[in-house]
C-alpha cells in the first residue's frame, strides 16, 4: 500500500502523539509499505525547535523507511487558547504545498491524526480528489477539550465549531479513536458504526520490561536502598492537572521513605517547580533518552498518572501503556465512571484510582502503597500480563494493516455521505 501519514507531531518526538504515529509509519515501511509522512519538526513536549530542525522551511528527510516532509510553523515558548489556535492554524496552512505535492505519487490512504483537526479539510478533500480512501485517527478530542479545559470559550462559538466538527468526520471513510469511551463519542456526533475503528495506543513489550535488579537511575539520583519512589513521567502540559502532585508532596513529605521524581517537559513544568520549591524529596528531570525506557519506568515503585476532572474521556492518557509494561503499580486520579478508571482498577487491576483534584486522597492512597510492598508487586504483575494480553504493538499494529487492507479491496467509497451544514 501506499500510505500517507499527515499529522502535526512525529518521531523522534519521544512522547505524546508523535511518538505512536511515528511507530505505527516505521511499522507500516517495515512491513513492506511505501510510507510517507508530512509532520513538523520535532518541538514537543518542550516547544523548542529540536537541533538540527528549522520551524522556517521546508525539508525532506529519511526516516526509518519512511519519507518525512517537515513543514514550517509558528511555535509559541508558552501555548495559550489563541496562541496554540495559531500554531496548529500555521502548521494546516504551511503543510498545504506539502500535501499537494504528494499528487503525483497517488496515495492509497490519506492517514491523518487529530490534533490538528484543521488539517483535516484539506486532506479529506484531497482523498476525494485523487480517488483515495480517507482516514481520520482521533488522538484527543481537540474541540470538546479546548472548551471543556476553558482554552477557548463561548456557547454560540463552541456550538458552531461541534456541527461543523460533525460535519467533517462523517466525510472520512474509516474515523478510529483510542479508546472505547472516544469510540461511543464519535458514535454520539454522528459518526455511522460501520466507519469506526478502535485503534488504540501500544507499548512495545519487548522494549520495556519489569527490571530484575534496581534501576541505575536509583544510584545516580543519589536514592536510599529503601526510598519508594512515585514517578511522573511525561508532557507536563494543561491536561494533566499536575498541580496535585504538589500537594501530594507537601503532604507526604513526614515520611522520608517517599521519595518524587518528575520527569518531562512542557508548558506546566515551571508552574510544578515552582509549587515544588523547598521540597527536598522532590527531582526534576528532562525526558530521558528511548534506549533507558526500561530503566527510566522501572525506577518507579508507584507511577503516578493525575487526570483533570474535566479531561475525563476526552483522552486517554498515552503513557500509562510504558506503565503497565514497566511492571509496576498505579495510582490515578479519575472519577469512578472514566474509562481509565474502569482499566487500571478492573480490566488491568494495575492499581488504585482516587478523585481528581483530591490531593488528601492522593495522598492516603500514595501512603498506603508505600507502606505494602506486597501490594505493589501484585499490582505491577497484574498490569505488565494485561499489556502483554492486550497492548503489544505487534499485534495492535498487525490488526490496523489488516483494517486497511480492508479498506481498499471494499469496492467503493461510502455512498450515502451526509447532507451539507
Amino acid at each position: 500500500m501506499k500510505i500517507l501519514v499527515y499529522g502535526i507531531n512525529f518521531a523522534p518526538e519521544l512522547t505524546g502523539i508523535g511518538k505512536y504515529t511515528g511507530e505505527m509509519a516505521r511499522w507500516l515501511a517495515h512491513a513492506g509499505h511505501e510510507v510517507r509522512a508530512i509532520a513538523a519538526p520535532p518541538y514537543y513536549p518542550a516547544w523548542q525547535v529540536g537541533e538540527g530542525h528549522s520551524a522556517r522551511r521546508y525539508r525532506t528527510e529519511m526516516w526509518e523507511g519512511v519519507r518525512v516532509t517537515r513543514c514550517p510553523l509558528w511555535v509559541p515558548q508558552q501555548p495559550g487558547g489563541l496562541k496554540r489556535l495559531l500554531h496548529l492554524g500555521s502548521f494546516a496552512l504551511g503543510s498545504l504545498p506539502a500535501l499537494l505535492a504528494q499528487w503525483r505519487w497517488k496515495p492509497d490512504v490519506v492517514w491523518v491524526v487529530e490534533p490538528p483537526l484543521m488539517c483535516a479539510p484539506a486532506a479529506v478533500a484531497f482523498a476525494s480528489l485523487r480517488g483515495a480512501r480517507s482516514w481520520l485517527h482521533i488522538q484527543d478530542y481537540e474541540v470538546d477539550a479546548a472548551f471543556d479545559l476553558g482554552l477557548i470559550q463561548g456557547a454560540v462559538l463552541r456550538r458552531w465549531v461541534e456541527r461543523a466538527e460533525r460535519w467533517l468526520m462523517r466525510r472520512f471513510d474509516r474515523v478510529s479513536t483510542i479508546s472505547g469511551r472516544m469510540v461511543e463519542r464519535a458514535r454520539h456526533k454522528g459518526v455511522e458504526a460501520q466507519r469506526i475503528v478502535h485503534f488504540p495506543n501500544w507499548v512495545d513489550i519487548g522494549g520495556v520490561a519489569p527490571l530484575a535488579a534496581p534501576s541505575p537511575y536509583r544510584a545516580e539520583l543519589g536514592l536510599a536502598p529503601d526510598a519508594v519512589v512515585a514517578l511522573y513521567t511525561g508532557n507536563m502540559g494543561n491536561k494533566q492537572g499536575l498541580e496535585i502532585l504538589a500537594d501530594v508532596a507537601r503532604l507526604v513529605r513526614d515520611d522520608p521513605r517517599i521519595q518524587f521524581v518528575f520527569g518531562g517537559n512542557g508548558s506546566g513544568r515551571a508552574d510544578l517547580q515552582a509549587r515544588c520549591a523547598g521540597l527536598n524529596h522532590v527531582r526534576f528531570l528532562d525526558l530521558q533518552p528511548l534506549e533507558r525506557l526500561s530503566d527510566w519506568l522501572g525506577l518507579a515503585d508507584v507511577h503516578l498518572l493525575p487526570q483533570r476532572a474535566d479531561a475525563a474521556d476526552l483522552v486517554m492518557p498515552s503513557k500509562l501503556t510504558g506503565m503497565l509494561a514497566s511492571g509496576r503499580a498505579v495510582l490515578a486520579t479519575a472519577h469512578a465512571d472514566t474509562e481509565l478508571c474502569r482499566v487500571v482498577e478492573q480490566d488491568a487491576a494495575c492499581g488504585v484510582v482516587v478523585p481528581p483534584e483530591n490531593p488528601i486522597a492522593m495522598a492516603e492512597a500514595l501512603r498506603a502503597l508505600a507502606a505494602d510492598p506486597a501490594r505493589r508487586a501484585t499490582l505491577g504483575t497484574l498490569g505488565r500480563r494485561y499489556a502483554e494480553a492486550e497492548l503489544g504493538q505487534d499485534a495492535i499494529l498487525r490488526r490496523f494493516e489488516t483494517q486497511l487492507q480492508d479498506l481498499l479491496l471494499d469496492g467503493s467509497v461510502v455512498q450515502d455521505r451526509p447532507a451539507p451544514l
